[in-house]
């Protein structure tokens, strides 16, 4: 794993010091749900799963709601500011013929899933295979701006961060009154999503996606809106072992996908042991609270904080904001954590 970890750290370094046709140092496409989003949704007339209202974005720069669904920062925004890189905006916040596009979007978007069914009762949000067919319209784009040779090299040379499988658990598979959860045994559940994931990441692969960073899921036995399943509010063991089962076999496809697909650069990023030990010791962290939400809003199905909702004292005191999304101080301990992994063994960037 460290050696993983190495070999992605000289491609995002190469790759960001590397002058690129779109003029900036390091382009970046993000897909994934909520913990990724910056507000794709908001343009979803009739989605219900949005974040465009207080209490989100209390904490975040000019203290209005941006589609975030965290008081202030993703992991993502944490992250690209350590780069010295504007996070990427929202696809369907820019025209389709947008110069923006040239520099990197994000497609994530709450509710969605690997899953195309993942996600229904929200009525409309983009799956992982929406988000891929709107790269490919990106990429279209790009085509048309600077031509083919140029659009396949800046693709090939872009960063591509996946982070998706967190509602095809929660908003799928551990709802009891939808079909999946009910038509297949774990086993057959995970299986159906790695092989699912397979033919995306091929897909990616085909329009171009070269170094992919996929997210693993953390432990969503401890969120808030499935420790109130359990008598005494603990985490639930069955939900975390199946996702360390999901994330293994995950794992396992990065490895395969890299040995089948010429210079596919794939890694999967193991992040479920961190998010546990922030959870399971808050105190080690500065926190007092992992076991409940900052806007007390913790049930199985809803747990977003609304307008009405009646925030806790002091935020930063908080792992989690609502029943599912980690806090903006989290955000930022689990941030460095992962830039720390990333860049601990890396060399230092080549001068221009």
């Amino acid at each position: 794993m460290a050696m993983q970890w190495l070999v992605f750290a000289i491609l995002l370094v190469s790759t960001k010091t590397a002058p690129s046709v779109s003029g900036s140092s390091l382009v970046t496409f993000v897909f994934g749900d909520s913990l990724t989003e910056v507000g794709n949704n908001n343009h979803l007339q009739y989605s219900l799963a949005r974040s465009d209202y207080p209490w989100y974005g209390i904490d975040f720069s000019g203290q209005q709601a941006t589609g975030r669904f965290t008081n202030g920062r993703t992991i993502g925004d944490i992250i690209s500011a350590k780069l010295g890189i504007p996070s990427p905006p929202p696809y369907l916040s820019l025209s389709q013929n947008d110069d923006e596009l040239l520099k990197g979007v994000n497609y994530a978007s709450g509710g969605a899933g690997i899953l195309n069914e993942t996600g229904t009762y929200f009525i409309q949000r983009l799956s992982f295979d929406d988000q891929i067919n709107y790269f490919k319209k990106t990429k279209e784009t790009i085509r048309s701006k600077i031509g083919e040779d140029a659009a396949n090299k800046l693709c090939n040379e872009a960063m591509y961060f996946v982070g998706i499988g967190s509602n095809d658990y929660v908003n799928n598979f551990l709802q009891p009154f939808l079909a999946d959860g009910l038509q297949y045994t774990h086993d057959e559940f995970v299986e159906l999503l790695i092989s699912t994931l397979n033919q995306q990441f091929s897909r990616l692969y085909q329009l171009g996606a070269r170094k992919l960073v996929m997210h693993g899921l953390g432990p969503l036995g401890c969120i808030p809106s499935q420790r109130v399943k359990s008598k005494k509010g603990q985490c639930l063991k069955r939900v975390n072992e199946w996702i360390q089962e999901f994330n293994s076999k995950a794992q396992e496809l990065v490895e395969t996908l890299n040995g089948r697909l010429p210079s596919a650069q794939f890694l999967f990023a193991d992040t479920y042991s961190d998010v546990y030990d922030l959870i399971d010791h808050p105190t080690a962290y500065g926190f007092k609270v992992s076991n409940t939400s900052c806007c007390n809003v913790d049930t199985t199905v809803g747990g977003l904080c609304l307008p009405n909702s009646k925030l806790c004292s002091n935020r930063e005191d908080y792992v989690f904001w609502d029943a599912f999304h980690p806090s903006d101080a989290a955000n930022e301990v689990l941030a460095g954590k992962l830039f720390s992994s990333l860049f601990s063994a890396a060399p230092p960037p080549k001068p221009h």
